[in-house]
């Protein structure tokens, strides 16, 4: 029995040994090394002693390579010396003898082949347990080799990302470097075409006065020729005349004849003594000048001096007239205003402008308007209202007044409110439009100043309406605007920096968008002027048909006027109900107050050109057809109907 365990024991021990073999060759490469039957995984310091020094030396060597005999190989270098080439560890087998001795030598070897045999298989078990080991550990640095690749290929791709944005950005900056530089262009181009517009509004200018010199000339020597053919035309009126009475004398009695005969003889010989006598003295006048130096000197200086205090006094009563036309007279750019053009004319004006006010009050009274002709939404009209007891107010206190900005469509009243609104508080009015001052060119400066120096004569207080503000209070920055606008535009800003006592200035304009920035930071009132609505066009279709149809010709006339003109023929009214004018108003929808007025003036062309100069409610509405019909195709050429403002 004891041989029957030696031969299992050693059968174990060498198939142990070739695992061991087979475990340390695969694993060769790897961080362990495992023996079996060894208490410690490390080999032995030296060879064993029955292993002969040539084998551990010729160990290393492969078994198909045979030595050079010109040049020896390196060794290569074996940390178990023990192990073959072929990677046999004979450590285990010698560990399998041993262990065989002592089973030999025990009592109980059954048990003690358990033994080890239980022993060897643990061993095993660590064994494939380590490999196990080396497995996941081969796992996880696989694992941590795709995580670097995965964190290169995302610090790549990020990388590219940048690189990208990186272009993006420059390619941004080149596009707005070259929109920099064709703005730049474009800014060159501008400046040059202002630059030309300036330089042909200059030859415009010097060609327009050039032409106005040539009509004055022409008119000078037109009013020449006109005097001439008037002593021409006196002299043979005084010839006709004496012929005339010739003839009749030719044709009186013989005794006048004769009497006429001998009157006109000694009439004759009187004249010829008196003519001689005159040539005589004259001619010894003359005579005595030709030969007397100093009488003739005298003589041509007399007359020189003459000849030059006529053109003196001439040219300075032009000078003087001209400098008080300029400090007293009123400035170019007003077109309309309740002062009168000089001083002295203020009492007629304002007797004038109050009679006007009282019949626009009868007149307001009459129509149920506070505002005369001005037909307003009744939200708008009450804020007028209040503004111009304010502005009455603040005149009677001494406070600053408030300037104020109308806007709206054409045509709807923007004008009108302005005088009602100054007629009501108590001050001046004056009216002038933004259109004319880019004629005045490099004068527009001096113009606006001027125009202010005048407003602040008013004892009263102005209200200066500018009508068509945005004509030159529009952007600076405008490309088509001349250096004299901007002139201009400086200049009214630095008239209305501070809030003013004296002048209340209101803007008109059917596009506030376009004024300059500063313009619009001196308004302090802003008022919207919308199309009327149907009730306000009903108001307004009455006030017209009452002024242009049922007051037509019953106006006054004077002696005059009855004498050498034809009357006015009074248009008679029938069915024109207010029904028919609700209908009216409500087809005129979208219509100006200007529109509508228009419209009434069509209304009574129309019947005037009628044979019985009857207005009917067919002629009515044929005429508000027709004007319908004209209002439509306006808005479809994109003409406005209401004209400006």
């Amino acid at each position: 029995m004891a041989n029957t365990y030696a031969m299992g024991l050693i059968s174990a021990l060498a198939a142990s040994a070739s695992l061991s073999s087979q475990s340390n060759f695969a694993s060769a490469d790897g961080p362990f090394n495992f023996s079996p039957f060894s208490s410690s995984s490390s080999p032995p310091a030296g060879p064993p002693s029955n292993v002969p020094q040539s084998y551990s030396a010729d160990k290393s060597r492969p078994a198909n390579s045979a030595p050079s005999s010109a040049e020896p190989e390196p060794r290569v270098r074996n940390d178990n010396p023990r192990t073959s080439s072929s990677g046999f560890d004979p450590e285990a087998l010698e560990r399998g003898v041993k262990a065989l001795e002592k089973i030999e030598a025990s009592s109980q070897p059954k048990k003690i082949f358990e033994i080890m045999r239980k022993q060897e298989e643990t061993k095993q078990a660590e064994l494939a347990a380590k490999a196990a080991e080396f497995k996941a550990m081969q796992a996880q640095a696989e694992t941590e080799r795709q995580r670097v690749i995965y964190d290169e290929q995302k610090k790549l791709a990020q990388h590219q990302a940048q690189t990208k944005s990186q272009m993006a950005r420059y390619e941004d900056e080149l596009a707005r470097k070259r929109m920099q530089a064709e703005n730049e262009l474009q800014r060159a181009r501008n400046q040059e075409l202002v630059k030309l517009q300036e330089e042909s509004s200059i030859r415009q200018e010097q060609a327009r006065r050039a032409v106005e010199e040539q009509i004055q000339a022409q008119r000078r020597q037109t009013e020449r020729e006109k005097a001439d053919l008037e002593r021409e035309t006196i002299r043979i009126r005084s010839m006709a005349e004496a012929e005339g009475r010739a003839h009749e004398a030719k044709l009186s009695e013989d005794v006048n004849r004769r009497k006429l005969i001998d009157q006109a003889n000694a009439e004759r010989e009187k004249w010829v003594a008196a003519i001689n006598t005159t040539f005589d003295h004259i001619g010894g006048g003359l005579k005595a000048i030709l030969t007397d130096q100093n009488k003739l000197v005298v003589a041509v200086g007399g007359v020189t001096a003459l000849a030059a205090g006529i053109y003196t006094t001439r040219e300075g009563a032009k000078v003087i007239w001209s400098y008080v036309d300029r400090i007293l007279g009123q400035p170019t750019l007003i077109r309309e205003s309740s002062i009168g053009k000089y001083p002295w004319s203020g009492i007629f004006s304002r007797r004038m402008s109050s009679l006007s006010h009282g019949a626009g009050k009868e007149s307001a009274s009459k129509n149920g308007n506070g505002f005369g002709d001005v037909i307003l939404h009744p939200s708008l009209q009450k804020r007028i209202q209040h503004l111009a007891g304010a502005t009455a107010n603040t005149k009677s206190h001494q406070a600053p007044f408030r300037n104020m900005l109308f806007y709206g469509p054409p045509g709807t009243g923007k004008t009108m409110a302005a005088r009602e609104m100054a007629q009501k508080s108590g001050l001046d009015y004056a009216l002038m439009t933004g259109g004319d001052v880019a004629p005045l060119g490099s004068q527009a400066v001096t113009k606006i100043h001027q125009l202010f120096d005048w407003a602040k004569k008013s004892k009263r207080g102005l209200l200066l309406f500018i009508d068509e503000a945005d004509a030159f209070l529009c952007e600076r920055n405008k490309a088509y605007m001349s250096e004299a606008q901007r002139s201009a535009l400086n200049a009214l800003l630095f008239r209305t920096g501070d809030q003013s006592k004296d002048i209340v200035l209101a803007l008109a304009t059917n596009r506030p968008g376009d004024l300059d920035s500063a313009v619009a930071d001196r308004i302090d009132e802003v008022l919207e002027f919308p199309l009327p609505g149907q009730e306000e066009r009903v108001k307004l279709l009455k006030l017209y048909l009452d002024k242009y149809i049922a007051q037509a010709g019953s106006g006054k006339s004077g002696l005059f006027q009855r004498l050498f003109k034809r009357n006015q023929q009074k248009i008679e009214i029938k069915g024109l109900t207010d029904e028919i004018l609700m209908e009216a108003a409500a087809r005129t929808e979208g219509f100006s107050g200007r529109e509508i007025a228009k419209l009434m003036a069509s209304v009574q062309a129309a019947v005037y050109g009628s044979e019985n100069c009857v207005l009917d409610a067919s002629l009515f509405r044929e005429v508000v057809d027709y004007k319908v019909a004209e209002h439509q195709q306006r808005k479809k050429l994109g003409v406005a109907g209401g004209g400006s403002n």
